[in-house]
């Protein structure tokens, strides 16, 4: 049984939709979606497929959405949000900015849409969890250079942050990436280097971390938070585990956290609504039963 066979059999004809990565099996958007499933009691179903990383299984992806008619569309995640976007119908012009999409959603007339719902997952998230903080309240820094913080630094500059502070590894990539999302009303985007992450957190009102460091795995994220001030809120987008080295050092010293998974959990919301017709928000039920899924 192929993949697709596998989901159709699970889906039995009800309404459908996916998460699409290679590999797959690690991913918790089905108990996400499943969650809200069952709580607006909706017949539909949303699973699995493994699709690898060649074009041609991206073309097949694509060729299955528009012709099974129980399709709603599908969640991208690593390494798909960008090989994607040549091979769907139209793309929203804020995955068109971001340059990447993580949802696809299935039109009447069969056509497919990509959009990108990472940028309102995390400030969804940091509304929730922070809601003190404003954009207005003064300079961001973000650490990372990758598709992630391009999400996060289009949601922060459309926002109306006054100054955004980006520091990465590889410079350059921070350089690539200040340019490309730099407004043009006067605000400012500040470009440093690895060796001064911690000077950059200097008078900072919010501090996100949108590196793989600190993920189960990977190396811990090594940064000294003295200079940052105490009431600054900090944000590691890493959800596994939920209580990274960062969030451990900042919450002892006071600064309020955001973790991960609420912005996994909030960047489903939109998917949702345009696959199974239902506005859902998240609970604090629903992280439980995310958390538990992932082990934690």
């Amino acid at each position: 049984m192929t993949p697709y066979e596998k989901l159709l059999a699970e889906a039995r004809g009800r309404p459908f939709a996916a998460i699409v990565a290679w590999p797959v099996e690690h991913s918790r958007s089905p108990a996400l979606h499943g969650f809200w499933l069952r709580q607006n009691r909706i017949d539909g179903y949303y699973g699995r497929l493994p699709v690898e990383p060649r074009r041609a299984a991206l073309e097949e992806l694509v060729a299955f959405l528009r012709r099974t008619p129980n399709a709603r569309g599908c969640n991208l995640t690593l390494p798909h949000k960008i090989n994607i976007l040549p091979l769907l119908d139209r793309i929203d012009p804020i995955a068109r900015r971001i340059g990447a999409v993580n949802t696809v959603v299935k039109q009447a007339d069969g056509s497919l849409e990509g959009r990108n719902t990472d940028g309102f997952g995390f400030l969804e998230a940091l509304k929730y969890n922070a809601p003190h903080w404003t954009t207005a309240s003064g300079p961001v820094a973000v650490l990372g250079a990758g598709g992630a913080a391009r999400a996060v630094v289009a949601s922060l500059i459309d926002a109306g942050v006054p100054e955004l502070r980006l520091v990465n590894r590889t410079r350059q990539s921070a350089v690539e990436l200040g340019i490309a999302f730099t407004p043009d009303d006067g605000r400012r985007i500040v470009i440093g280097s690895w060796s001064e992450r911690a000077e950059l957190l200097e008078g900072a009102t919010l501090l996100v971390n949108t590196t793989s460091l600190g993920m189960k795995g990977q190396p811990a994220l090594d940064i000294d938070l003295a200079p940052l001030p105490r009431e600054a809120v900090v944000y590691d987008i890493v959800y596994v585990p939920l209580e990274t080295s960062l969030l451990a050092a900042a919450r002892a010293r006071g600064n309020r956290c955001v973790d991960g998974l609420g912005m996994l959990l909030h960047q489903g919301r939109p998917g949702f609504a345009a696959w199974f017709g239902k506005e859902v928000d998240v609970s604090t039920e629903q992280r439980r039963a995310v958390a538990a899924d992932l082990g934690v």
